[in-house]
């Protein structure tokens, strides 16, 4: 469907925070054939977006999630962003602070929250599924 080095491939805008998981998450996306952007300013990812036109975004929550689901947010507000599925991925919590966190993340508009410690292995389904969805 995609041409690895062309023009055709996809792109995928990332945020995280995390090193590690950020850059294992680039480059399983690039074995599938992605091309990454970092986005590094969470203010400007609707201006980011429509500049680019990316496939996804993906998004690691952790200690900026408020942020990131303010991003969302914007970007679900704009016709010509609102379209961009949005993939986001942490750390697997329980309790009430977990619903809460949940309730943040969808009322921001992600189409998808997947547990940070099955992304790499799941990620072809998790992208299926979001790009489905959408």
């Amino acid at each position: 469907m995609f041409h690895r080095g062309g023009v055709t491939q996809p792109l995928a805008l990332v945020f995280y925070e995390s090193l590690l998981i950020g850059n294992q998450a680039i480059n399983r996306l690039q074995e599938l054939g992605y091309r990454t952007t970092l986005v590094t300013d969470l203010g400007r990812l609707v201006d980011q977006a429509r500049a680019e036109k990316p496939l996804i975004f993906v998004a690691e929550l952790a200690a900026e999630s408020e942020r990131v689901c303010e991003a969302v947010t914007r970007l679900r507000h704009e016709a010509e962003t609102n379209h961009i599925p949005v993939l986001t991925f942490a750390r697997h919590g329980t309790g009430r602070k977990q619903k809460r966190f949940e309730e943040m993340v969808r009322g921001a508009g992600v189409s998808l929250l997947a547990d940070e410690s099955r992304l790499l292995a799941q990620l072809p389904g998790l992208l299926d599924q979001v790009l489905a969805v959408e």
